[in-house]
């Protein structure tokens, strides 16, 4: 296993397409030990991660505490809540106190976009973005790339649509040009008010009717409308909203007959998906948050390096 170009891992574009390549191969690997009795190996035995996470999260933040735990790592969780943030203290600040602690790996979460960067300059540690403001979120897109080529084989020939409140998304941020580094076909699918200023900045062609699209997609992955990003309402009522960009039962109907949901959750019911889509066979949701455990063993393995005698076996 050879190491990543970089230390750090701050955006997508931090990796090429053979080491994202190389990332879902050992997460293949992992997941295995996941499915496992045990779930424990020795490989980051005497390590110490900090999770980091100055935003609220479920998913991201229990997903990167069971992969450390699971690689024998020291795991500390630490919230906006229970940091010196709160009495004022700046995050360069916070950094220089955490990089004194030797700390081997950082995972930051923050409403600040570039929040990562800032640790990167300040600390001798490796820092994971695990999300920050409206940029990016680097180990979603990898979770998704993960879910996406396990499910079909691999990613040739497939069409992916991000539907919905593409302006205000991190993870289309990451995913968007992950897909394009693999050679994949994706639109996005959004009302203009949900759209960048500049939506020729995605990378991707835009459009903004789903059922135009719809029956075109091997994956239709739906965003959440993030209202606590909004500074207006960017459309008259939700429920106008789901009925132009929701996937409801008819809109089950029209997708590709081995077509699959995704969704980087939490899911708001009856807006992006009705609970028919939120509940369907083919809606891929809980196996993108197993998969995100495997696919964050396996960044931390790369990123450290785990003991050769503590690799999976």
């Amino acid at each position: 296993m050879g190491a990543l170009a970089s230390k750090h891992l701050l955006a997508i574009e931090d990796l090429d397409a053979t080491e994202i390549g190389t990332i879902l191969d050992i997460a293949t690997s992992f997941k295995e030990v996941n499915e496992r009795t045990i779930k424990k190996l020795p490989t980051l035995r005497g390590r110490t991660i900090i999770n980091l996470f100055l935003e609220p999260s479920t998913r991201t933040r229990t997903s990167f505490e069971l992969a450390a735990k699971r690689l024998s790592a020291d795991a500390i969780n630490m919230s906006g809540s229970a940091s010196a943030t709160v009495k004022g203290e700046s995050l360069v600040d916070t950094a220089k106190t955490l990089d004194a602690m030797d700390a081997d790996l950082v995972i930051i979460r923050h409403a600040m976009a570039g929040a990562p960067q800032i640790l990167a300059r300040c600390m001798r540690a490796s820092i994971i973005n695990g999300g920050d403001g409206k940029h990016q979120h680097p180990t979603q897109a990898l979770l998704d790339l993960y879910t996406i080529r396990d499910y079909f084989g691999s990613f040739e020939g497939l069409k992916v649509g991000i539907v919905g409140d593409i302006a205000h998304s991190r993870v289309a941020g990451s995913l968007l040009p992950a897909l394009s580094m693999l050679g994949v076909e994706t639109v996005a699918i959004a009302p203009p008010t949900l759209l960048p200023a500049c939506p020729e900045v995605l990378g991707t062609r835009v459009s903004s009717s789903l059922d135009d699209e719809l029956s075109s997609l091997d994956v239709v992955y739906m965003l959440r409308v993030q209202q606590e990003r909004l500074e207006r309402s960017p459309f008259p009522s939700l429920r106008e909203y789901a009925g132009l960009f929701g996937l409801s039962v008819s809109r089950l109907q029209s997708m590709k007959k081995n077509a699959i949901i995704m969704h980087p959750g939490p899911i708001n019911r009856g807006v992006e998906l009705s609970s028919d889509a939120a509940d369907a066979a083919n809606n891929l949701l809980l196996y993108q948050v197993n998969a995100g455990v495997a696919v964050r063993m396996a960044l931390m393995y790369v990123l450290l390096g785990g003991e050769s005698d503590g690799a999976v076996a």
